[in-house]
């Protein structure tokens, strides 16, 4: 499902407008993000939890020519589904 579609969906569920169901969508992917840079963690209960992690440096291998190199530490988001998705889905 790609965005156009997903925003069909949410407009189609909860009887909004296509605009106001990609406002909202829009809105909470921003605030969703907002809130992953200042290192808070998001849940929504039932769905699943989004956070940061630290990833640490490492040494990994360039695959075309065996060679070492190094891989910066970095930050990656997670999520955790929820109970409730895990169920729905299996």
């Amino acid at each position: 499902m790609n965005k156009a579609q997903l925003i069909d969906a949410i407009a189609g569920e909860s009887g909004l407008t296509k605009a106001d169901a990609k406002k909202a969508l829009d809105a909470f992917v921003k605030v969703t993000g907002d809130a992953l840079k200042g290192g808070d963690r998001v849940a929504l209960v039932g769905f699943g939890s989004f956070g940061v992690s630290e990833r640490s440096a490492r040494t990994g291998r360039n695959p075309q020519t065996g060679r070492e190199i190094e891989i910066p530490a970095k930050k990656v988001i997670k999520f955790k589904a929820g109970s409730e998705l895990t169920e729905s889905v299996n």
